[in-house]
């Protein structure tokens, strides 16, 4: 199914429903039968008064009319009787059997849309998101698209349609009053709902918009478990927390106590109604104008009437907070993708195949914000199966290169080039298949180290995750676990030491095998021992690959074919470790200050 167009930011109700019901159409054929058997149940149930009706009105036939009645009612109208009872829940049944499909398949479609157009939005959106919100917005829209299409269908168009039956019986049957009374009562309640219900979405939405706050402000402390314990701040993350949940808590009062009066309301508009409808329909009997029958058809419709819409106040307002949280999950659908592949993008190499690749930083400018300038005019190249290094002071703009090789962001002026081809021109599949990353922060899956590993490539074989384990030097710590590759690693690998975590990133990246390799300060949280014995494993990965280093230890990269100097996000130096000594440049002074840390801490 296509992904709907996007979503503009101020909705309305009827722009949702729009926006869903294609969705439902999918299953047409499920959705008219299920429609069908609707008509059908009401029908039936309807008729159900009716004939208790004429049961009624048969035993209080006079003399030998009586005896008649009493052998023919068994035979007949009892039999009709059953059989409409039956039939309302045959037919009630089969529409949830036959619609159960065409809900749970919408409301799975749409999460999937959701889940793979988030993961399609640009690295800025969700630097900039905040998971709890987030997640809680999902969770309320998927359960909200449920409850919203078991509403309409189980629950709201049953009883028009009913309230539609019945008036009309009333109209053709009974004198006007009835119908008035009926539709003059049924006209209040409806606005009574409406209108308080609109005021009470306001509140409702205040509610929704504390309890995502809350959330966040919950998830945001617990990931953050570990420097909540560093600062001894559990106190400080409970008044936070309990500071916003007084205002959910006041929030949600305001809520409880307007719902309060709304059912006063409706059961005050019915209880005057129904009073009205029995106290004509008595005037009527004893009149001689109506039956015994009919004041028990009139009574039964009453009631009828009266069970579903007792429930319809609630179940319009759940209807109008099941819009409004669809109407956030859709407001995802419709956030701009920032970085988009081109109409006509192709792929880097033809499907199945690789091969070398040159990349090429040509007169690159970048800048997150425009007012806050990173690179300025970054020109260097890594020919295939070579080998640069990236090396400056912390903020110099380093990392920002393997972003932009990665295109999670494109560049304000220049472009970046594999084999020639501007990264706009080519499928981030594609390219990102071809580049593989040992990154500065290692964030690992809540699994086990051996989907970690496997995750580089999740189709590679037993042997092939060992392999790289070996590689990475990290197979024989994992040998020594209890449960081996299976050791689960815990939120974010926190289970895992930096080193670890580090080397298990060192050996997806060496299991995904691709023809450009990104190492981002990749032996930066192991000690000097197992860097050397990690580095050469770098080195050997590297060889035949197209490699870029961001690095601060400068021993690390002191075989690079070349090194680039990079300084408040400009490339002051280049050339290769010895001819950088020889300068006695910025690399130099940087070297003389690593060496003589290294001999202090030794």
């Amino acid at each position: 199914m296509a992904l709907p167009g996007p979503i503009p930011e101020n909705r309305h109700d009827w722009q949702t429903v729009k926006t869903l019901l294609p969705y439902l159409w999918a299953w047409k054929w499920r959705v008219v039968f299920a429609l069908a058997c609707l008509l059908l149940a009401k029908l039936t149930n309807v008729a159900v008064p009716m004939v208790f009706k004429e049961i009624i009105d048969s035993f209080t036939l006079p003399g030998s009319k009586l005896q008649q009645a009493v052998l023919l009612v068994p035979l007949g109208l009892l039999a009709t009787y059953g059989a409409l009872r039956f039939s309302t829940v045959l037919f009630t049944e089969l529409r949830e059997i036959f619609f159960a499909r065409v809900t749970q398949r919408a409301v799975r479609t749409i999460t999937l849309q959701v889940f793979e157009h988030l993961h399609s939005l640009s690295l800025r959106f969700h630097l900039d998101r905040q998971t709890g919100g987030l997640t809680r917005d999902i969770e309320r829209g998927t359960r909200a698209i449920g409850s919203l299409i078991s509403y309409t269908l189980y629950s709201i168009l049953p009883t028009l349609v009913e309230i539609a039956l019945v008036i009309g019986i009333l109209a053709a049957r009974y004198d006007w009053d009835f119908t008035l009374i009926t539709g003059t009562t049924l006209t209040i309640y409806v606005i009574f709902t409406i209108v308080v219900t609109n005021w009470r979405t306001e509140i409702r939405r205040e509610v929704n918009e504390l309890d995502s706050a809350a959330n966040i402000r919950a998830v945001d402390s617990l990931i953050n478990f570990e420097t909540v314990k560093y600062f001894n701040n559990e106190r400080w993350e409970h008044d936070r927390y309990d500071e916003q949940m007084q205002k959910w808590e006041v929030a949600q009062i305001r809520s409880q106590i307007s719902l309060s009066w709304l059912n006063l309301g409706q059961s005050l508009i019915i209880a005057a109604g129904v009073t009205l409808m029995m106290w004509r329909a008595a005037v009527g009997v004893a009149g001689g104008n109506m039956t015994v029958g009919d004041i028990v058809l009139v009574n039964a419709f009453l009631i009828q009437l009266y069970m579903p819409l007792n429930h319809l106040g609630v179940l319009y307002r759940e209807i109008r907070q099941s819009l409004t949280d669809i109407e956030r999950m859709f407001g995802l659908l419709g956030r701009n993708r920032e970085i988009q592949d081109a109409p006509d993008a192709r792929p880097l190499f033809p499907a199945g195949e690789s091969g070398p690749c040159e990349v090429e930083f040509a007169n690159v400018g970048f800048a997150y914000e425009a007012n806050r300038q990173i690179l300025f005019d970054v020109d260097f190249k890594v020919g295939a199966g070579r080998t640069v290094a990236v090396v400056g002071h912390s903020g110099s703009g380093k990392s920002t290169l393997a972003r932009l090789l990665f295109r999670f962001y494109d560049t304000s002026t220049g472009s970046v080039k594999v084999n020639g081809s501007d990264l706009r021109a080519l499928q981030q599949a594609s390219l990102r298949a071809a580049i593989g990353i040992v990154p500065q922060d290692t964030v690992l899956f809540n699994d086990t180290i051996y989907y970690n590993i496997q995750y580089g490539r999740p189709t590679a074989p037993r042997e092939d995750v060992i392999s790289a384990a070996r590689a990475a030097h990290i197979h024989d710590f994992i040998e020594r676990l209890p449960d081996g590759y299976d050791t689960r690693v815990g939120e974010r690998g926190l289970k895992l030491s930096g080193g670890e975590k580090q080397r298990v990133a060192i050996a997806r990246a060496l299991l995904k095998n691709p023809p450009i390799l990104i190492f981002d300060e990749a032996t930066s949280a192991l000690d000097s021992k197992t860097e050397k014995a990690i580095q050469s494993a770098l080195e050997q990965a590297a060889v035949g690959r197209t490699t870029l280093i961001i690095a601060h230890r400068l021993s690390t990269v002191m075989n690079a074919d070349e090194i680039l100097v990079l300084d408040a996000g400009r490339i002051v130096e280049r050339g290769s470790h010895r001819a950088l000594l020889d300068r006695n440049g910025m690399y130099a002074q940087m070297w003389a200050l690593q060496q003589q840390q290294h001999l202090t801490d030794a």
